[in-house]
This record gives structure tokens, C-alpha cells and sequence, in this order.
């Protein structure tokens, strides 16, 4: 009994440590997301007003590293697919 006790939590512990499994689909949505961040600087702009403290505005830009580097989006995403699959995608990237 006392070894079940002892190893219950060693395996709970292992178990949280396994790499997460990847579904097709999952990787794809997910790695579509770095193509297209690859494709170029992505911005956004907010403006509002609020009852309490009066107007505000807010501006957000994003850069990725593939970006800087200069690499394909197509490449990006297959390479991605591949890291979190092990396999060839599956379809193309819908990108914009």
C-alpha cells in the first residue's frame, strides 16, 4: 500500500512533465498565427471615451522575429507543423 502511495505522486508528476500532443487541426490554427505574424508588422489602435476619467487612446504594434529575419510565412508554418506534429501538414496555411 505503501508503495501505490509513493508512486502515485511520482506519476502525477511525470505525467504534467509529458510533452502536450498536438492535434492536426490544433497545429495548424496555431501555426497560422506565426505565418501570419511572419508576413509583416501587425498594429492596432484604440480610442474611446469613459463617463469616470474622459477620453483614452491606445496604440499596440507587433513585430515577430520571423518577420525581422525575412522569412517565408510558408516556411514558417510548415516548419511549425512539423516541431508540434512530427508529420507534413496537412493542408495549406490560410493566411491573409
Amino acid at each position: 500500500m505503501r508503495v501505490l502511495f509513493a508512486a502515485l505522486p511520482a506519476a502525477l508528476l511525470l505525467t504534467a512533465c509529458a510533452p502536450r500532443v498536438w492535434s492536426p487541426e490544433e497545429a495548424a490554427q496555431e501555426c497560422e498565427q506565426r505565418a501570419r505574424a511572419a508576413q509583416g508588422p501587425t498594429g492596432a489602435v484604440t480610442l474611446g471615451y469613459n463617463s469616470n476619467s474622459g477620453p483614452y487612446t491606445g496604440v499596440a504594434v507587433g513585430v515577430s522575429g520571423d518577420y525581422l529575419t525575412g522569412r517565408d510565412p510558408l516556411d514558417v508554418y510548415r516548419d511549425c507543423v512539423v516541431r508540434r506534429t512530427g508529420a507534413e501538414p496537412y493542408r495549406p496555411p490560410r493566411l491573409r
